[in-house]
């Protein structure tokens, strides 16, 4: 592995105790990689802000910038660097009309300044959006769930070593797989009480009508009980559509599993989808699931990263 700073022109390799770790969620959070180093002369100086690179096997893995530094009585600084994501979390005020997610994504980019990358098109046309003093980061959250409920397609932003890149979590597969050889341990669950829904209810209103969209199963609302999703639509042409891709978007079991010390490969990040055969007790998975969260964990004579990853299917 090689990790760099560049301060004031300069390049250098910083000494690195107990190994780096990357961090990577599918949503709402930036890219972010920790290490501590100790300070060896005045030439090794470095200041919040610097731009940070890690390679491994050759390969970039990760750039970003420092942004916190904690020290002690023995010099020892642990360093805290997030990717450009973490621009995101400035706000402002933004309206935009019959714009696609690609194209709001590709506006709040620029408008913080961020290198973009490829960005996939998302095709769906959202017809209005106005949001006030919100995060850039829950603006372009919003658009891609708009855009995932009226098409049933993920897309997941992230950074790919310096450039802002926006993905079909279905062109995100990993090739490597999840099973008892290359997993160390696991902690699985299944719930029907987190994003769990199989009564939609819609309803659209101004100063002339009322309506209501309704889709349910009748089938799980006698295992489960009525589980609600009641919200406001704004286009009323879209109600009941929407209503019906709720349904099948939430009615299902959601299933969370956390793996621990696998083999650790720099293409899985937030949003990849990864083969799984393992015995999980109450089902036997050969399915692929969804990265929601991976922190990659380098050392010196090792490589294994951990794992959250979230499925839904029937049985």
């Amino acid at each position: 592995m090689l990790l760099t700073i560049q301060h004031n022109g300069s390049v250098f390799s910083p000494p690195v105790l107990e190994g780096v770790q990357i961090e990577w969620e599918r949503k709402g959070s930036p890219g972010k990689l920790t290490f501590t180093t100790i300070k060896v002369g005045d030439e090794m100086a470095f200041q919040e802000g610097d731009p940070v690179c890690f390679y491994y096997d050759g390969k970039p893995v990760f750039m970003g910038y420092v942004f916190t530094k904690k020290r002690d009585r023995e010099h020892h600084i642990e360093v805290t660097c997030y990717d450009q994501l973490r621009y995101l979390k400035n706000k402002y005020t933004y309206v935009f009309e019959n714009k696609t997610a690609t194209q709001i994504i590709q506006a709040l980019s620029s408008d913080f300044g961020l290198s973009i990358g490829s960005m996939d098109n998302t095709a769906y046309v959202i017809p209005a959006i106005a949001e006030e003093n919100s995060a850039a980061m829950d603006i372009m959250l919003t658009v891609l769930e708009e855009t995932l409920v009226n098409t049933g397609n993920m897309f997941v932003v992230y950074d790919d070593f310096g450039k802002l890149t926006l993905k079909n979590v279905a062109n995100m597969m990993s090739g490597i797989i999840i099973c008892d050889e290359t997993a160390e341990n696991f902690d699985y669950s299944s719930s029907i009480d987190d994003e769990t829904y199989n009564s939609i209810v819609l309803y659209y209103k101004d100063d002339n009508e009322f309506k209501i969209y309704h889709a349910f199963d009748n089938k799980t609302i006698n295992q489960w009980g009525t589980l609600r999703y009641f919200e406001e639509v704004k286009n009323p042409s879209i109600g009941q559509n929407k209503a019906n891709s709720l349904l099948q978007l939430y009615n299902r079991k959601t299933r969370e599993l956390k793996i621990s010390d696998a083999f650790g490969s720099t293409e899985v990040r937030g949003g990849t989808l990864i083969p799984v055969q393992l015995d999980l007790g109450d089902i036997k998975t050969n399915n692929f699931m969804l990265v929601e969260k991976v922190t990659h964990k380098f050392n010196k004579d090792h490589y294994t990263m951990d794992l959250t990853l979230e499925g839904a299917w029937s049985n």
